[in-house]
């Protein structure tokens, strides 16, 4: 249910003037005003910058980045320089506070704050809203019933003409990697706010990648297992994977559609919508991926479940086999300890070898006989 309270703040936020990107920056400029409820990020504030032509520009603080960046924009005509802001796990004010600024929605500034949404791609005006689900492959000495093996989190993406904003939940897939590449490549700064949507776009989907075959090592382990002469029946394991394999499909999947749309939408410039096009292509192999690797962990289930039984009932031929054996001298020992006066070969000298005897031979004809049937 929509906050009532984030829905008053935020719809009194005044809007700057945007521009769509690439386009040519509209003459009215000025410093960006914020509501003082709200408050500036602190301890959520990850990194920011300002970047023109390609490279890095020091500032001291998220307002006079914005300034410096209109002013350049302004004067240059074109949308050539723009403000990186990246958080992680903010509070609902400094993500209102940061809406003042750039002229976020309220509706995706709310989105950014709850997290647990599902990966999608939304416009909102002059700028876009992209949610991304990251994952990563927990590493553990010992797994339990409880362990996780993939972790699960989420990177949310404001870009517009001349700002990118990044909200990450989660501690998994950090972003420092992706602007310090970046920053090693003016090339690549250069691209604008849409580059940089795609390399983090092409981070995440890299980490997709690597996960997925790490869940694929392991299925081929445990498929292995169930198939080696050592008798296996950890079916636990292979439904953890399993469930595993489910939360991974759900993180992955749902964005297929919306990434491969995201090279038609006019907000991006002609020269990504390839690079974007690329990185659906990679999104498209890590679905077939994992949905490959959910139907073989499928299987596997299903062929430890049948070797299991398999198993019982080779125990339990076994056991029946002994037992017959066993109920060969038994049988034997019960009729000669009745006790009864008149029985045959009681007063005999030899009848005593001759008892243990037959019960040794067709004890061994029996033991033979099971073996020939491969009962032991």
């Amino acid at each position: 249910m929509r906050s009532s309270t984030l829905f008053q703040r935020i719809n009194r936020h005044p809007r700057t003037t945007h521009v769509r990107i690439g386009a040519a920056v509209a003459p009215a400029l000025r410093r960006p005003v914020t509501d003082a409820r709200c408050v500036p990020p602190r301890d959520s504030l990850v990194e920011f910058g300002a970047y023109i032509g390609g490279k890095r520009v020091d500032v001291p603080g998220i307002p006079e980045a914005v300034s410096l960046v209109r002013e350049h924009n302004n004067a240059a005509g074109a949308a050539e320089a723009y403000v990186w802001v990246g958080l992680h796990e903010p509070e609902a004010p400094e993500v209102e506070w940061l809406a003042e600024v750039f002229g976020l929605h309220p509706l995706a500034v709310e989105d950014a704050v709850k997290a647990h949404q599902r990966p999608k791609v939304e416009r909102y005006g002059d700028s876009l809203f992209v949610v991304l689900k990251t994952v990563a492959f927990l590493e553990h000495d010992e797994l339990t019933a409880s362990s996780e093996i993939i972790g699960v989190g989420e990177i949310m993406v404001f870009v517009g003409p001349d700002f990118v904003v990044t909200v990450r939940h989660g501690r998994h897939c950090s972003l420092a990697e992706v602007r310090s590449r970046l920053e090693a490549k003016p090339k690549l700064l250069s691209r604008g706010p849409s580059g940089v949507l795609h390399a983090i776009a092409d981070h995440v989907v890299d980490r997709y990648l690597n996960v997925a075959d790490m869940m694929q090592a392991e299925l081929e382990e445990v498929e292995a297992a169930v198939f080696a002469d050592v008798s296996s029946r950890d079916i636990g394991r292979i439904y953890q994977l399993k469930r595993e394999m489910i939360e991974m499909k759900r993180a992955v999947t749902p964005l297929r559609t919306p990434l491969g749309a995201l090279p038609q939408r006019r907000m991006i410039p002609s020269d990504m919508r390839d690079y974007f096009r690329d990185v659906g292509d990679h999104l498209a192999r890590v679905c077939e991926q994992v949905e490959s690797s959910n139907e073989l962990c499928n299987s596997i289930l299903q062929a430890a479940l049948a070797r299991s039984n398999a198993l019982a009932n080779e125990d339990m031929r076994k056991i029946s086999a002994w037992v017959a054996i066993i109920s060969v001298p038994t049988m034997i020992a019960g009729i000669y300890g009745m006790n009864f006066t008149h029985m045959p070969e009681l007063s005999a000298l030899w009848g005593y070898p001759v008892v243990i005897g037959t019960m040794l031979v067709i004890c061994s004809l029996l033991y033979r006989g099971f073996r020939r049937n491969s009962w032991l």
